[in-house]
């Protein structure tokens, strides 16, 4: 599905949902209901109209997730081995120089999310650029130059599954978003699906 416009960056974004949600007894977290739609649905509509193509990271359900009308990639390996075996599946099926990663867990994603990540790597002639809210750095939230792909599998192949300790190996730009905390904001049990969904039927949010 190609929506070219001048308001999107030429960026592929790979949404990860490809984890076991333990924690939400095993429900796929990106199809749990959140104020009347799958989780997933509020992530898309914030980031497609940021970037040129959207692929969605999953490992199960797949065919329901194609349904949302983009193309769907799996782990290459099928033992739920993280957030870096989802960007190592994007990078893969990508075509544009640069792709971002973001969780399937994070409805209330910035407007522009893209756009300072993009910056950041652009300013700081980075491979990899990452939010920092203020506190700590946010990894799963990154974009990363695809042609990265050939470390990552390296990293992947030898064991590593630590986000951290991959990117500190290359060039790593940091974002400011200290004043767009509600993007981190994460469902990942069912009592914070119940406190997010409340939030948003009462228009608590604020983007």
């Amino acid at each position: 599905m190609d929506q070219h416009s001048p308001n999107r960056l030429p960026i592929t974004a790979i949404i990860l949902a490809g984890g076991r949600a333990t924690r939400m007894g095993g429900m796929d977290k990106g199809l749990v209901e959140l104020a009347g739609r799958p989780m997933i649905a509020h992530v898309l509509a914030a980031l497609a109209p940021q970037v040129d193509r959207v692929l969605v990271n999953a490992n199960r359900n797949l065919d329901r997730y194609a349904a949302f009308g983009w193309p769907v990639v799996p782990d290459e390996d099928t033992g739920f081995l993280g957030p870096l075996a989802g960007l190592a599946a994007g990078l893969r099926a990508a075509s544009t120089p640069l792709v971002l990663t973001a969780p399937c867990d994070c409805p209330l994603l910035a407007p522009d999310l893209v756009a300072r990540l993009y910056s950041a790597l652009e300013q700081g002639h980075a491979d990899i650029a990452v939010p920092f809210d203020g506190e700590r750095l946010q990894p799963v939230f990154a974009l990363v130059k695809r042609e990265l792909l050939h470390s990552l599998e390296a990293y992947l192949g030898g064991g590593d599954r630590k986000i951290d300790r991959w990117f500190a190996q290359h060039r790593l730009a940091q974002a400011d978003f200290s004043d767009r905390l509600e993007t981190f904001v994460n469902v990942n049990d069912p009592e914070e699906r119940a406190a997010l969904e409340a939030r948003l039927s009462t228009g608590a949010e604020s983007r």
